[in-house]
This record gives structure tokens, sequence and C-alpha cells, in this order.
């Protein structure tokens, strides 16, 4: 495969760095960067083994949109920390120790002179599926522990895979439309779309989603395959003719508020507004050495940089 674009769910992995990497890694001033150091440390790893030709780690600009909350208000609901005044974003609940390392791993990445994007009012996830949506040049591989993600993978008109790392980088797995045909039961041509719709049924708890009682992921996936979407099964459970079996029809009824409403919640956008700070081009050298030897003694980020910045090199 050629050198793919490498798109990184920045915080599902500064997340799991954080909780992966003892908080008693600390700076000399005993500052704890135990997610500093974990995610510099998977970075430089993810560039060793994917040797991709572009990198950008996308970031959160808004964790819960309000395009979003305004289609279900149960989103992320239980993650709030602090509801926002009006006009302010509502902020997540998030470690005291882990929220003064994100600036830190941004003040990395930006030293070694890999790419960064965002876009206002929107989650990583929409950046990552405007992205993909985007490349008609190279192959692309999305890393991040979430499945949500696994929506984006296709075979044309560039191919998607997904890296998920839901266990950890050691043990991640390589997630295509084939592997989502098999595991899910899933049309191959329409597995990622599909996966988002079957999510949709499914519900997600840690993301405030009900789904539809009474239908778990087996069922959910064999309603998808049948009727193709979300909008196909409603579109069945209104025809007295379709195939749908009387018991399921009673439970699509009880859900078909939700079920109109949910495809705009669990599906990524692919027309967000996304900004990158600079060319996507994976280094050869990092674009601030000075800055980030000075990152590197102050915050006592040891091995980690000088592996980020030997996978940089030797990538090449």
């Amino acid at each position: 495969m050629d050198a793919p674009l490498l798109l990184i769910d920045a915080a599902s992995l500064y997340f799991r760095a954080y909780y992966g990497v003892p908080e008693s890694i600390t700076a000399p001033d005993g500052t704890p960067v135990n997610a500093v150091r974990g995610f510099t440390d998977m970075l430089a790893r993810l560039i060793e083994q994917r040797r991709p030709g572009r990198l950008v780690a996308c970031l959160d600009l808004d964790w819960r949109p309000d395009f979003r909350v305004a289609a279900i208000a149960s989103y992320k609901a239980h993650r709030v920390a602090k509801e926002g005044g009006p006009g302010a974003p509502d902020v997540e609940e998030v470690p005291d120790t882990l929220s003064p390392q994100v600036p830190l791993i941004l003040d990395v990445l930006a030293a070694a002179g890999l790419a960064t994007a965002g876009a206002a009012g929107y989650e990583a996830d929409d950046v990552i599926g405007t992205l993909v949506a985007a490349e008609r040049r190279d192959p692309v591989e999305v890393v991040s522990g979430d499945r949500d993600l696994f929506q984006v993978v296709r075979t044309q008109p560039t191919p998607v895979r997904v890296v998920y790392v839901g266990r950890g980088l050691s043990k991640a797995e390589i997630v295509s439309p084939a592997e989502l045909a098999s595991r899910y039961g899933l049309p191959e041509s329409a597995a990622g779309p599909g996966y988002a719709d079957l999510a949709a049924l499914r519900g997600d708890p840690s993301d405030g989603l009900p789904g539809v009682s009474g239908v778990g992921e087996k069922t959910a996936a064999t309603l998808i395959s049948r009727f193709g979407s979300v909008e196909g099964l409603l579109a069945a459970l209104d025809d007295p003719g379709s195939a749908l079996a009387s018991g399921m029809r009673t439970k699509l009824r009880g859900a078909r508020d939700y079920l109109q409403l949910a495809p705009t919640v669990v599906r990524v956008a692919t027309d967000a507004p996304v900004q990158l700070d600079r060319d996507d081009t994976l280094p050869r050298a990092p674009a601030d050495p000075a800055a980030l030897t000075g990152l590197q003694r102050t915050w006592g980020l040891g091995t980690t940089v000088d592996r980020l910045v030997a996978a940089l090199k030797g990538r090449h």
C-alpha cells in the first residue's frame, strides 16, 4: 500500500495515554506528564509502524456540539462537568491532572512540525469525517479507540481503514470494509455508513444514546442489511406491506422520534469548516528542534521525544 494519510483522533489517544501510563511519571517539578509521554510514544510508534506520508492530529474544538444536543439532549450529558452559560459551550469532565497536559501535547506537536486540524463547533470525529470525504490522493488510516469512526471506512475513491486501539496500540486491530462486513454482517459495499446506522439502532450509553429498546447489535445489523439505512427502515415501518415483523414494528414505532433524529447525532459530518495549522506532509526532522529539546528538558519527557525524532528520520 502507498504511504497513507494518518488521521489521529488526538483526544482518544491522550485519554488512553493518561490512563495507561502511571501518574507517577512527572516533570522535574513534580507535574504529572504521563499523558504527554504516553501520547508522544504512541505517536512515534504509529509513525514507525504505519509509515505515513502525511499525518494530521485531529482535535475536538467542541466536544458536545450544539447541533447534536439540539437533536438529542442526552448526548454526552452525563459527561458534563459544568453547564456553559448563554452562548458558552459545556465543560467536559476531565481529570484535573490531564487538563494541564493537553496544551503540552499541542506544544510537542507544533515543535515536531506535525499538523493539527480542528473545526469550530465540531468534534474530532467530524474533522476526520470531513478530511476523509475530501481525500482523493492517498489511502487513509484513522487511528482511534472510538468504534463510532468505523463508519468512515470505505474502498473507493481512496481506501480508508481504521486502526482501532480500543485495547491499546499493542493490540491494534485494522478495520476495513471487509472486516466490518465479516464482524457485523453488513454489506461490504456500504459497511461504513451501515455501521453508523447500526450504532444508532443499538445505542451507546457512553454517549448518552438510548437506541431502540430491545434491539441489540445483531438485530440492528440484520435490520440495516435488509433495509439499508435508518431512513429505509422508517420507510418500511410506514409500509404495511413491508417485511417487518409485528413485534419489531411495535419496537420501532416506540422509537420513531428518536430514529428520526439519531442519524444527525451518530453520523460524522463531512462538510465541517476544517482548518489545518500547517501542511500535513510528515517532516523529515522537527520544525523547531530547539523548542522540542526545551520541552523535553523542562518537562522531563525523556526518550519519548528521542523516539519521535528517530521515527521522523527513520520513516524516510
